[in-house]
């Protein structure tokens, strides 16, 4: 089973890295949509060629969510289908108020326009069960997203180490066949966790941005590993990406999407 990745980059860099041949899945920050020409247009191209747009809400770049208008704005500015609602790092309580609160507003804006997709934080495990529970049974819930792991953490602990969360829901029976699973970023072991991520085949796409990152910094993603990520600059940050790191990034992303068991390609890259 494939898990769809997208890949992040600067707005000057959509066309080298983000385009995918066929058209899957994008993972869009709202932020640039509303502030971007660039981005925004290409995006809504990629929404023209098929590709299913995923609105994200900006906490991670911001520290705080755009609010509801702001989301439903920027979704109608690529023709998105999705929108992952508000969310508050580490907080079940305090994400499902946000979340409830941005599904009203939406709802009240743009009707059913928009699958909407909550995000499932937890300070401990029982709070995650909590949560998943309540998201499951909500009217308003129509995806769900994983954040990544991190930091190390118990292998067995679901509000802090994704893979333990999905084999938790697998075990059980506990997915929705109704609802969507996305994870949200490449975590502390990089791709190396797609590979035993896709064999749950209820699992729809996965972001990320170290690809380019660390393309562009002259690091290489070995397909088995070992993945070792350093500090890295922000997305946002990386600056101009010398011609001469082109095909190491473009060699990352496809690692990365043979992992996750996606034959998609970059529109004219080679391999």
């Amino acid at each position: 089973m494939a898990i769809e990745f997208s890949a992040i980059a600067p707005s000057a860099y959509l066309e080298a890295f983000v385009g995918q041949d066929p058209a899957r899945v994008h993972h869009v920050a709202a932020q640039h949509v509303l502030s971007d020409e660039t981005y925004r247009d290409f995006f809504r191209r990629e929404a023209e060629r098929g590709a299913e747009i995923i609105v994200d809400n900006g906490v991670f770049d911001l520290g705080h969510a755009l609010p509801a208008v702001d989301l439903v704005k920027a979704g109608q500015a690529v023709m998105a289908r999705e929108i992952i609602l508000p969310d508050v790092m580490r907080d079940g309580p305090a994400t499902l108020m946000a979340s409830e609160r941005a599904a009203r507003e939406i709802r009240e804006l743009a009707g059913d326009d928009f699958r909407l997709c909550a995000v499932l934080h937890a300070g401990n495990d029982e709070e995650w069960k909590r949560t998943y529970d309540t998201l499951v049974s909500s009217d308003y819930v129509g995806a769900i997203a994983l954040p990544a792991s991190r930091r190390p953490a118990p292998q067995n602990q679901l509000c802090r180490t994704r893979w333990a969360a999905t084999r938790y829901l697998e075990e059980r029976g506990l997915f929705d066949d109704r609802i969507v699973y996305r994870l949200l970023g490449l975590g502390r072991t990089g791709h190396l966790e797609l590979v035993e991520q896709r064999e749950h085949e209820w699992i729809a796409s996965v972001d990320g941005a170290a690809p380019v990152i660390l393309g562009a910094m002259g690091i290489a993603m070995v397909p088995g590993g070992p993945y070792e990520k350093p500090s890295t600059p922000r997305i946002e940050n990386l600056g101009t990406i010398p011609a001469s790191r082109f095909d190491l990034i473009r060699s990352n992303i496809a690692v990365v999407r043979e992992a996750a068991g996606s034959s998609v390609r970059i529109p004219g890259a080679h391999g």
